[in-house]
């Protein structure tokens, strides 16, 4: 990573991230090996994680069941307990940041990306707006104090998203999809969760509650009937909504990173020529102010 382009904030938070990452030691989270550096830039040697996303070798499945979906949400849990204990938050918890090992079996999935973690331990309420559309905690969205249990929150969208193939709020108009989120008013529909177990539903609806007080932590949650215990179900016929969801959302994530390249273009256009008003540069004005 070239350290002269950088932002302050950006390079703040690389070193923030790095910090994090050399003190965590945990078998469910990525480990960062070594870093070097020179006049420019920093390089990550990072753990080798070769079994790909969460979702999307889930999808790949010709038969998933609900005891699939606890293992692999119990590890998740068991990470984010491992970084709560240890005072860092996530806050930005989402498929993309959930990695298996390997290509077998029996490879597991490991928390990544802690570029939005946040060491809390002498105050353990933060105020910085961050994560991900979608799985971002309504605290966040009302502009509130938070702590911890918004990783509980982004935790129970991917729990359920798993379960059922398809998330809890939704909408393609982020301010509408944040009004969702902030009445946290979801449902259950048919047919997708009528082989869903009543404590994995119990589970959910346990994590997905607006009030974060009332919302249970993450050690809570390891305790949680659903996931210390042995109920299952056929969840095979989900996997379609599943692979819906997983392809939109990759595409969604290939638009937004053009989007990005270009007004990074835009940017470099306008500092070469910075006496020379451009297209490019009112475009870039007009955008912002949108």
């Amino acid at each position: 990573m070239n350290l002269t382009t950088m932002k302050a904030e950006d390079a703040d938070a690389l070193e923030t991230e790095m910090q994090i990452l050399h003190d965590l030691e945990h078998p469910n989270i990525v480990k960062l090996y070594e870093t070097y550096r020179s006049k420019k830039n920093v390089y990550l040697v990072m753990e080798l994680m070769t079994g790909g996303e969460m979702f999307d070798r889930i999808v790949e499945k010709e038969h998933y069941e609900e005891s699939m979906a606890r293992r692999d949400l119990t590890v998740i849990a068991r990470a984010l307990e491992y970084c709560h204990q240890n005072y860092i938050v996530h806050r930005d918890l989402k498929p993309e940041n959930l990695l298996y090992s390997d290509n077998t079996d029996n490879a597991i999935v490991k928390l990544a990306d802690f570029g939005l973690a946040k060491v809390c331990k002498e105050e353990p309420f933060m105020k910085t707006a961050c994560g991900t559309p979608g799985y971002v905690a309504p605290e966040i969205l009302h502009g509130e104090r938070y702590d911890y249990k918004v990783d509980v929150w982004s935790f129970a969208v991917i729990a359920y998203i798993l379960l059922c193939g398809f998330p809890p709020f939704y909408h393609p108009n982020n301010a509408e999809l944040f009004r969702q989120i902030k009445r946290g008013k979801f449902e259950f529909p048919s047919p997708f969760w009528d082989n869903v177990s009543k404590d994995a539903k119990d589970f959910i609806s346990s994590m997905l509650v607006v009030n974060p007080v009332e919302r249970p932590t993450i050690s809570q949650c390891l305790k949680h009937p659903w996931l210390v215990g042995d109920s299952n179900s056929n969840l095979t016929p989900n996997l379609t909504k599943l692979k819906e969801y997983n392809a939109a959302r990759k595409f969604k994530n290939a638009v937004t990173g053009i989007q990005a390249l270009q007004r990074m273009r835009r940017s470099l256009a306008t500092l070469e020529k910075p006496d020379e008003p451009s297209p490019a540069a009112e475009t870039a004005v007009a955008e912002s102010e949108e």
